[in-house]
């Protein structure tokens, strides 16, 4: 009979998990996954048949009451026999009491509302050349990292429900990226993060106090990195973000659901112009 565990993955692990959600056309950053394991290293389960790798899911927590669900993967060969099932429901079990929010693929969409889970969104990945925008007058651009770190976690934190220093840490520091502000008046108008990937390079988070400001860290980031495309995941609740992609020639090619299984968190929606992170949140 087979033997089927699920357990707290390896570092090791983590790295293969970024190689499966690239198999599926996710296209993670290609430096992503040490700023995954540093947010909640306990947070990422596999699955082994027999001892051999085939699931995965990630649960990380936030704070005392928020969650994140990613990773939520079956390799083909298993697919159907319900070892992706035991290893969801050895996620959920770790995010038990918490108000979980995921990314869900169009496909998993009914599932995951079976599961109690409920649609707060859609973000759409637009993809195409990066505009050519300058910075509004008034404004100037600055790397992140030479911001003090606690002037740049508390705005991530309007856009996001909870802190999520070690991670925010990671993410503008790890190789293969680049990582701009806006300051408009001495005060922080806008973030954004673009990392090399498999394909086409991806902007996550992107934040700002206005499309102008959002499509001029865009094109500063392209520049930065010679990136000769960009991918954005923006929320479709967001019509100025998706009015400035579709000006810009963007054009859609992939799709997820925001959902919750409790309220949607508060957060500044009208300044997410593109999610981080559909792993992570």
């Amino acid at each position: 009979m087979a033997n089927f565990d699920v357990a707290v993955a390896s570092a090791t692990d983590v790295q293969r998990m970024a190689r499966w959600a690239n198999d599926e056309g996710w296209n993670p950053g290609n430096t992503d996954w040490p700023a995954f394991f540093a947010a909640d290293p306990g947070a990422f389960l596999v699955g082994r048949l027999d001892g051999e790798p085939q699931t995965c899911i990630s649960v990380v927590k936030y704070g005392a009451g928020q969650a994140f669900l990613g990773f939520y993967i079956a390799r083909p060969a298993v697919r159907g026999k319900g070892f992706g099932l035991q290893t969801w429901n050895a996620g959920m079990a770790r995010l038990a009491g918490r108000n979980v929010g995921l990314d869900g693929v169009v496909a998993q969409q009914a599932n995951y509302r079976k599961s109690g889970f409920r649609n707060a969104w859609n973000n759409i990945r637009y993809e195409g050349a990066a505009p050519d925008a300058p910075a509004p007058a008034g404004v100037t651009l600055a790397d992140a990292q030479g911001v003090p770190f606690d002037r740049l976690a508390a705005y991530d934190r309007r856009f996001f429900p909870e802190a999520r220093d070690s991670f925010l840490a990671a993410w503008i520091t790890l190789p293969e990226r680049a990582s701009l502000v806006a300051i408009r008046d001495g005060q922080l108008a806008g973030f954004a993060v673009m990392r090399a990937c498999a394909s086409t390079s991806r902007v996550g988070p992107l934040f700002a106090d206005s499309p102008a400001i959002a499509a001029a860290l865009v094109s500063a980031l392209a520049k930065r990195t010679g990136a000769a495309g960009i991918a954005i995941d923006i929320p479709d609740t967001n019509k100025p973000a998706v009015a400035l992609a579709e000006a810009a020639g963007l054009k859609p090619s992939f799709e997820t659901a925001r959902m919750y299984t409790g309220e949607v968190p508060a957060m500044d929606r009208a300044g997410l112009f593109g999610v981080t992170s559909l792993e992570l949140g």
